[in-house]
Parts: structure tokens; C-alpha cells; sequence
């Protein structure tokens, strides 16, 4: 089994979708498409881009360092808008998806 993901814990910089060519054992479509850039909390912001919390402000909260972290208003803001992709370090493995060994995949980058 393959496990794939779209991760936001980094920032976000291109809208993307990810999703197996079709087979019966795994369909499931990840996608992040949101308008990210242009919803960007101010404090967040970067050329091109919306940075991550922790490249901005550097505590454990938001870098999650002591492994003991929870969501926070801008992980909340990366998760409403992209229910699929991981929003902090620890988010829960719902956004966690897997196929079988072999499958093809299809990777949209969007504008």
C-alpha cells in the first residue's frame, strides 16, 4: 500500500489535485484549489505565496516542536479551505489516504 497526501503544513504556493487513475480499490481525489494566495491572512503573506506559522512566528505552538500541538486559527484556515491536506504537524489521518502498491497517479498543479 501507497499512502499520498497534499500537505499545507508548509505553506501553500500552487493550487493542486492528486488522484489515482481510476481503479476499483482507490478513487479518492485529493485536492487543494482554494484561493489560498489571495485569502492569505495578512501576517502569513509572502510573494507569491501563503508562508506557514511557524516560518513566521517561530514557537512551539504553531511548529509544533515538542510534538504536542493542536490546531490553531491559521491551521483552521488552511483545513477550511482545504478539508483534505494535512494543516499542522500533528492533524489527524483523515487527510491520509491509501492505495495499492502500483497505482498510477495524476497530478494537477492549477492556476
Amino acid at each position: 500500500m501507497i499512502s499520498s497526501d497534499i500537505s499545507l503544513v508548509e505553506g501553500f504556493n500552487v493550487p493542486t489535485e492528486f488522484s489515482p487513475v481510476y481503479t476499483d480499490e482507490c478513487s479518492t481525489r485529493i485536492k487543494c484549489t482554494a484561493d489560498i494566495i489571495g485569502q492569505c491572512p495578512n501576517e502569513l503573506r509572502t510573494p507569491g505565496g501563503c508562508n506557514n506559522p511557524c516560518m513566521v512566528f517561530k514557537t512551539d505552538e504553531y511548529c509544533c516542536t515538542s510534538g504536542n500541538c493542536g490546531p490553531t486559527n491559521y491551521s483552521r484556515f488552511f483545513k477550511d479551505r482545504c478539508s483534505t491536506s494535512f494543516s499542522y504537524p500533528t492533524d489527524d489521518l483523515s487527510s491520509l489516504f491509501t492505495c495499492p502498491s502500483g497505482t498510477t497517479y495524476r497530478v494537477v498543479f492549477c492556476q
